[in-house]
């Protein structure tokens, strides 16, 4: 017992900073992002043994020779930490313990998958995963059937890539008491054929699944967040916003924190009012950990996503005229969740995908920044279809427009499906929320998407997909500069968690967090050269955290 808590401090001792007090970080092709928004190149960087920059060297200008350290970069291009400005920490870690769809391009495929991961693990009862996406399955939704074939005799529920929709089999819907009576909630959707449910849950409706199977242990709730931690780190992610961070969430993070373990940055946006307040009490909570992890905002939503649907439009679907998607709140009620929140100065994080849903936080925003003044940085998260009318609202009230470029990658042909072209003309609008002046944070939206940045890069460079598609780019009028780009995922993911004053560049006095990668991306670097930059460390607070 002595020797592990021993072990402990000498953890927490490390990730304080004080193992590389005093460090020069020489040798290196610097780049880092200014006030400005313009590259600033640099060939060393003095670190101070509070883990902050003291100062950035150009080449051939004199550097400090009484170092207690030195680190040589060999040459290799350093850039400032990257962080995602919307991702899903406790997910992506628990959906690495989890059966995995990701990818698959056929029910089929996703069947033999099921059957092996039931096959490989007997227990617990309830077979759990994600990442499946009808969209590459010929566009069909699966059915509980589908499940059944392969795993009948255990529950199964599996959610949507963009977790969105589940998809449950028979046993589970048993489980859950689900059948031919039960009514679609507000704010949610049980598809049926028959008059009988699927298996497909939309939205609120996944509630009624989700809230039979048993929560995982508190060790295989740690588990999860180390083996996240480990995975962001991998891609060059010094620090994420994490949206939606329930209660048990929070102490998955407390308990890294107590025990050294914490690594990266996290700021926190509870999952709900009561989330918030039961973390934070009245208001956010400090910087704790040295920086590592704070509750600032709340996170509510607007509407569902593009994929299932749920995405609330002003007009029909045009690829189902009898919907619209699923507002989640009225008017009314969006506006006092968003009031209750404000009024504690928690930030205000809210989810809108569909044109309506944008219209009305725009409109809420409007509202209620006549009685919550000052620095609210009120956010839309994703602000991915937009009437091209209400683009001009995000430049008001210093709203932040928080989005994700794989989105676009990965959904322009769903897109285009769902509402044409000529309904389009507002749909991950990036060029024109900067020329707007409007604050851009990018993100991933992990484990919706890859947590990696670079493809999140590439794709905002080129507005084309993995496979070089559409060519030229889609809507290509809305491609960013490199440098835009990357202040998106640095400056700007930063500034959108009020975290500017010490995250997102290699200011002096912000902390030296920053990856060495194996390429110089701003050397006439091709958007394919860019999705493929590899990491080869990942340093925070003058300390390598990737690779151990």
């Amino acid at each position: 017992m002595f020797l592990k808590k021993l072990l402990a401090a000498l953890a927490l001792l490390f990730w304080t900073g004080a193992a590389h007090a005093d460090e020069l970080i020489d040798n290196v092709n610097g780049y880092t992002i200014d006030a400005q928004g313009h590259l600033v190149r640099f060939a060393a960087m003095w670190v101070g043994d509070d883990g902050k920059v003291i100062q950035l060297f150009q080449k051939g200008e004199r550097k400090p020779d009484r170092t207690r350290y030195r680190f040589d970069g060999q040459g290799r291009t350093l850039l400032p930490g990257l962080i995602d400005a919307h991702g899903h920490i406790m997910e992506l870690g628990q959906g690495a313990l989890e059966l995995d769809l990701t990818g698959t391009r056929s029910v089929a495929e996703a069947q033999a998958k099921i059957a092996a991961f039931a096959a490989s693990h007997p227990r617990p009862l309830w077979i759990v995963g994600r990442g499946w996406n009808q969209e590459n399955w010929g566009g069909r939704f699966p059915t509980a059937a589908d499940i059944d074939a392969v795993v009948a005799d255990r529950p199964v529920w599996l959610e949507r890539v963009d977790g969105h929709a589940g998809w449950a089999n028979g046993a589970a819907m048993r489980e859950a008491q689900v059948d031919a009576r039960t009514p679609s909630p507000s704010g949610g959707r049980i598809e049926k054929a028959a008059g009988k449910p699927t298996g497909i849950f939309v939205d609120a409706a996944k509630d009624l699944i989700t809230r039979v199977i048993p929560p995982p242990l508190p060790r295989i709730r740690d588990q999860a967040f180390q083996k996240a931690q480990e995975i962001m780190l991998s891609y060059g992610l010094v620090g994420a916003c994490d949206m939606g961070t329930s209660v048990e969430d929070w102490l998955v993070m407390r308990r890294a924190g107590d025990t050294g373990q914490l690594k990266v940055r996290i700021i926190s946006y509870g999952l709900g009012v009561e989330s918030a307040i039961a973390v934070a009490g009245t208001g956010p909570t400090p910087w704790l950990y040295d920086g590592h992890l704070r509750m600032i905002g709340v996170k509510f939503f607007a509407d569902g996503a593009l994929g299932s649907r749920g995405a609330w439009l002003k007009q029909p679907y045009k690829d189902a005229p009898t919907q619209r998607g699923l507002p989640f709140h009225s008017d009314a009620e969006i506006r006092n969740l968003m009031s209750r929140a404000a009024m504690d100065n928690f930030q205000v994080a809210v989810h809108a995908i569909g044109e309506a849903a944008n219209s009305q936080i725009l409109g809420a925003i409007d509202e209620l920044s006549d009685t919550y003044k000052g620095d609210r940085r009120w956010r839309i998260e994703h602000a991915q279809i937009v009437d091209p009318a209400d683009l001009p609202k995000f430049a008001q009230h210093g709203i932040i427009a928080s989005m994700q470029p794989t989105h676009e990658t990965s959904d322009w042909r769903m897109a285009e499906a769902r509402l044409g072209m000529e309904r389009l003309q507002g749909s991950y609008a990036w060029k024109t929320m900067l020329t707007n002046r409007v604050p851009l944070a990018f993100g991933s939206d992990f484990p919706v998407e890859s947590p990696n940045p670079f493809p999140g890069l590439a794709s905002a460079v080129s507005r084309e997909d993995a496979q070089g598609q559409p060519p030229g780019g889609w809507m290509p009028e809305q491609k960013l500069t490199l440098e835009q780009a990357l202040a998106a995922f640095t400056r700007g993911a930063a500034y959108a968690g009020f975290a500017e004053d010490r995250l997102g560049s290699l200011d002096k006095g912000h902390y030296a967090d920053f990856v060495l990668i194996d390429r110089d991306i701003f050397a006439g670097a091709t958007a394919q050269d860019i999705r493929n930059t590899k990491v080869l460390q990942t340093w925070i607070g003058g300390v390598r955290a990737w690779p151990n």
